[in-house]
């Protein structure tokens, strides 16, 4: 299996767990556990195991001092404001409209590292854009809404504020991939992160009651803190620094699809003609998205 071949599984595999988790985070947030004591869950655990493995594989590069301000932004965008309004968000809107508007993400992307990092912005790559965003919205659209939101229109602008975010994020990051391991530079995106987001939180996180949880809820929680923060991250910025930006972040259009076959799993949904045209559209935009011919990959 080839670099680029691991890089593109790494990146499929984090967005499999980020299809499931915005039902997970539905269901245990706000009805468990306040979003702010969630999101200082997820930076607890995901810090303490990104320092764990130090123990592993302890950094041989040093953060040298040019690149602070750009390792707080990446902790600002990718942790601090992505996580604060992605779990707010979800828990305010319904999991149609987050997963709908997240979509935007790979949009932001493009526009933003054609900006900072100069990434050509191709005819394939503005195809594979508008068939993964025409395939996902038919997709998500198929899907009957609960409208279960307490406040969809707030929920909603707060999951559009953390794609962009995140979309930023992304695009920041990358640089950083060329001088440190992506383990060293989610540890110190992390622990800069923490010095906002578990101030931010810590009160809500005391408050918790945590004895009415039961075995399913501390099984969602766990996919949430280890699975759509922790290993997520890891395998989104080792693609990151093999694929590039423009490329980790077009695989957000197959969100839609994993989570569609996990409704038809669990919860009984029957999969029809229109769905397998909304996949093939889907992936058809991840590959167009993805495509580079021989000459740019071999500079790249």
């Amino acid at each position: 299996m080839t670099r680029n071949t691991k890089a593109h599984a790494a990146v499929l595999s984090a967005n499999f767990i980020f299809g499931t988790n915005y039902a997970l985070v539905k269901y245990i947030a706000p009805g468990y556990l306040h979003p702010f004591a969630l999101n200082v869950v997820r930076i607890l655990v995901s810090l303490s195991l990104f320092w764990i493995l130090f123990l592993f594989k302890p950094a041989v590069t040093k953060i040298q001092r040019k690149h602070l301000p750009r390792f707080l932004l990446c902790a600002l965008t990718g942790v601090v404001i992505n996580q604060i309004f992605f779990i707010t968000g979800v828990s305010l809107t319904t999991p149609i409209h987050s997963s709908l508007l997240s979509l935007a993400t790979p949009i932001f992307i493009t526009l933003i590292a054609a900006w900072l990092l100069k990434e050509g912005f191709t005819f394939l790559k503005f195809s594979g854009l508008v068939l993964g965003i025409a395939g996902a919205a038919i997709l998500v659209l198929l899907k009957d809404s609960t409208h279960s939101g307490n406040n969809i229109l707030l929920g909603d602008l707060m999951v559009l504020i953390n794609a962009v975010s995140y979309a930023f994020y992304l695009v920041l990051v990358r640089p950083l991939m060329k001088t440190y391991t992506g383990i060293q530079v989610l540890r110190w995106i992390f622990t800069f992160g923490a010095l906002v987001i578990l101030p931010f939180g810590m009160n809500k996180f005391l408050a918790t009651d945590w004895q009415a949880f039961h075995l399913t809820q501390w099984l969602a929680l766990a996919f949430v803190g280890v699975g759509a923060t922790f290993l997520a991250y890891l395998f989104n910025v080792y693609g990151i620094s093999v694929i590039g930006a423009s490329s980790t972040g077009a695989y957000i259009y197959t969100q839609p699809v994993f989570a569609a076959v996990i409704a038809i799993i669990f919860a009984g949904e029957q999969f029809s003609l229109v769905k397998l045209i909304a996949a093939i559209l889907i992936f058809t935009g991840v590959y167009l998205a993805n495509f580079r011919k021989q000459a740019d990959q071999d500079l790249g």
